[in-house]
């Protein structure tokens, strides 16, 4: 099997790497941002025939670094999907972060390529868009997130799914109120209790958001209703998702909290192969706990639910006023309480509306993005 990994320099890229090696699957192609150091480490130890860097100036430099050998270098947002489309792999494996992955999403299934997919923006923006188009294509889209990779393992009976059920570890500040997190601060934000992320998604962990982009991502994955998707709150992280069907009968998948698990099934599903992992010791862990989550303390979970409900634009909204958000929060524009406050705003201002093309999504995009500076500046956070 051939693969390009989109995103090689981040969490998901190194790892997805690592599990590639031991497979002996051969990469193609990998891309990055504009670290272009590692970019080149990478491509330089994988024997890659293609790089794609979006930052262009960062790209030129890399073409230099790159001269002694036969590896082509691909610039810019048009470089990452001309890749993808000359390669011609047989899986792309696409860990961009944010909205930024929707369209090498697209390209990969454009190229028919199977696609084992960890941008989860492209399903919660435009997951009615890419499911179809990937339908069309006869290309399969393979989640890599923990939890989307337990639901598909647990999938042995489509037809008689009555409810998912999507775990969540409840980051940093489980049990806490919103007066208690007034005055949080990035690096406390930034502190998960079990898994090791990227900035983005870590802060939407510590506030649910990412749980609620799960739900939207299940919906669109398994072609389910999100009313049949419950949150439960997993401490432990050990249950990654569970599936419960018509009988009552309930199958979760186990497994450390390792992501090379899930990146690796995606990559041979549905086959299995030996695993880089270290095995589950149950006895050793003693107990496993479960608790509701706090809607009314951590509004942005049913924020999700919400926008599920309702349009496109609903939900391109979602994704770009929480990047925008945590962006800011990051940068120590705005306090913690303010992502939640920021996001809410926005998403209740977009229209009802539908969208059938990259474009489209595109340029709602940039609209809700700049409409949540508005309303931060507004409301004198910015």
């Amino acid at each position: 099997m051939s693969l390009i990994i989109l995103g090689s320099t981040g969490s998901v890229g190194r790892q997805a790497i690592d599990v590639a090696l031991a497979l002996g699957i051969k990469v193609l192609g990998i891309s990055c941002g504009s670290d272009v150091l590692e970019l080149e480490k990478q491509a330089r130890m994988l024997g890659v025939r293609a790089c794609s860097v979006r930052d262009e100036k960062a790209a030129k430099s890399l073409k230099q670094s790159l001269a002694d050998t036969g590896i082509k270098v691909y610039a810019g947002e048009d470089g990452i999907c001309e890749m993808i489309a000359d390669l011609r792999a047989d899986k792309v494996l696409n860990a961009v972060s944010g909205f930024a992955g929707l369209r090498p999403t697209l390209a990969a299934i454009d190229a028919g390529c199977d696609l084992a997919l960890a941008n989860k923006e492209s399903l919660v923006a435009a997951g009615k868009l890419v499911m179809a188009r990937a339908k069309a294509a006869g290309v399969a889209v393979l989640p890599v997130d923990s939890e989307h990779s337990a639901l598909l393992q647990c999938m042995t009976h489509p037809k008689a799914v009555s409810r998912l059920i999507l775990t969540a570890s409840g980051g940093p500040f489980f049990g806490k109120t919103r007066a208690e997190l007034a005055d949080v601060t990035p690096e406390e934000a930034l502190g998960h209790p079990t898994w090791k992320m990227g900035p983005r998604v870590t802060i939407d962990s510590s506030t649910l958001m990412n749980k609620g982009f799960e739900v939207i991502e299940a919906a669109r994955l398994f072609d389910i209703p999100a009313e049949k998707i419950d949150v439960v709150i997993h401490r432990e992280s050990i249950i990654h998702s569970m599936v419960e069907y018509i009988d009552n009968a309930v199958l979760a998948q186990l497994s450390v909290p390792d992501m090379r698990l899930c990146i690796q099934y995606a990559l041979t599903y549905p086959e299995r192969a030996p695993g880089l992992t270290n095995k589950l010791d149950l006895a050793q862990l003693g107990k496993l706990t479960f608790y509701k989550p706090d809607y009314r303390e951590f509004p942005l979970l049913g924020l999700a639910y919400e926008t599920d409900r309702r349009s496109d634009a609903a939900r391109v909204a979602l994704n770009a006023a929480d990047e925008v958000a945590v962006g800011l929060f990051l940068s120590r524009k705005i306090r913690y309480n303010d992502i939640a406050e920021l996001v809410c705003e926005v998403v209740r201002s977009a229209e009802e509306r539908d969208y059938f093309s990259y474009g489209e999504f595109a340029e709602a995009d940039r609209y809700y993005r700049e409409k949540t500076l508005e309303f931060a500046q507004a409301l004198r956070k910015y």
